[in-house]
């Protein structure tokens, strides 16, 4: 065969392995990302997600990454949502999840179905291959526009005029030397919806994103406790944030993905807070397994749900919060506090005070307390020693 019939094979094996978009880019005119990823390191837009600064020469290139590869063969498979992706956030009790997290955990569908491909294109071929997903360093979006499946968007995800906002990336880089595809090509125009979608003002400009201020990074990626500024315009998101790509005009031309896996499991369509609050360390991995979520473990989840409890205005929640005052996990005891500040009147957040406080032994769930107390004004004098006490 030449190179364009194994280039027409290629995307027809892709496809009946339920790829919903091929392309193909020579390696190296894949952009040379190394300038950006300098000035995105520089100005510490990366947050805690320090890897990014690691192998960047592998990082700004495929030739980097791999010096044979000649091509590289761009696949994505569309996880567009059956409904309103944003529809949760009007209810409160619930905790809203991306679309992309509802079902199976994406690297699980993608890897092997790109093993698969790069098999059948090293045994058909003789060529040398490699396959990657997100969690190797490649630069997916660069990749995937030089090879023509779409544009990175001013939200800085890929964009398609097919799929709007809703594909999941792989690629496979190969030693062949294959026609490529035209590069895609920016449509945005003067929109910038997904700009001002943004709950927390996470754009610095069209195509930047300081993950410092995105939700996605802060109730995945951040391991800490999540500064105050952002609780509240989390509201109930509890993993993720789809409302940059939610609002995105080209998602009217996508079709609901074709792909199973990717549909919501029942269980993560509409979680009640109140239940995701009494998950124990056990109790979360037999909920998640196969999702995504499980990675950020229990942990950092039951603080995301914490945040989105005391984001409801409802009482109702509050013996939920007190539940996990005693919570082995010092986030999760003061996202606990945050909650309950959030929720209960001055008298009964400070008898919760004089029952914990004593024999708190973490400085960052005391910091709670008082950030708790200084919220709660008009406090009646009885709770004078109290303060006093936080305060100390």
């Amino acid at each position: 065969m030449d190179t364009d019939e194994i280039k027409t094979a290629i995307r027809a094996r892709a496809e009946a392995l339920g790829f919903d978009a091929v392309g193909f880019a020579a390696a190296g005119t894949v952009p040379d990302g190394r300038e950006a990823l300098a000035a995105y390191l520089g100005a510490g837009h990366h947050g805690g997600m320090d890897w990014m600064a690691r192998r960047v020469d592998e990082r700004a290139s495929p030739p980097g990454l791999w010096p044979e590869a000649r091509s590289v063969i761009a696949l994505a498979i569309s996880y567009a949502p059956p409904g309103d992706p944003l529809a949760l956030l009007t209810r409160p009790d619930r905790g809203s999840i991306a679309a992309y997290a509802r079902g199976h955990d994406y690297h699980d569908v993608i890897k092997p179905r790109l093993k698969q491909l790069a098999r059948w294109i090293a045994e058909s071929t003789g060529a040398g291959v490699k396959v990657f997903v997100d969690t190797a360093p490649v630069m997916e979006k660069p990749a995937a526009e030089a090879a023509g499946l779409g544009w990175q968007g001013k939200h800085t995800n890929l964009v398609s005029r097919r799929h709007g906002s809703w594909l999941l990336l792989g690629e496979v880089f190969t030693t062949l030397d294959l026609p490529p595809d035209a590069a895609g090509t920016d449509h945005c125009g003067t929109c910038r919806s997904c700009l001002d979608a943004c709950p927390t003002a996470a754009f610095p400009g069209p195509g930047q994103l300081d993950a410092r201020r995105c939700i996605s990074y802060l109730t995945i990626e951040h391991k800490g406790p999540i500064a105050e500024e952002f609780r509240a315009p989390m509201g109930n998101r509890i993993y993720g944030c789809d409302d940059c790509l939610a609002v995105c005009p080209w998602n009217k031309y996508a079709a609901r993905t074709r792909e199973l896996a990717f549909l919501p499991r029942i269980e993560l369509t509409a979680p009640k807070l109140a239940d995701l609050a009494g998950l124990d360390d056990a109790g979360f991995r037999r909920v998640f397994s196969g999702s995504p979520i499980k990675r950020i473990g229990r942990d950092r989840f039951i603080r995301n749900v914490l945040i989105a409890i005391g984001n409801a205005g409802d009482v109702a929640l509050a013996s939920r919060a007190a539940g996990l005052l005693g919570d082995a996990s010092p986030l999760v005891r003061g996202m606990a506090v945050w909650a309950l500040s959030r929720l209960l009147a001055p008298d009964a957040f400070a008898a919760l005070a004089e029952l914990h406080l004593a024999t708190e032994p973490d400085e960052s769930v005391r910091m709670e307390w008082r950030g708790g107390f200084a919220r709660n004004t008009g406090k009646p004098k009885r709770t004078a020693r109290v303060r006093r006490r936080v305060a100390s």
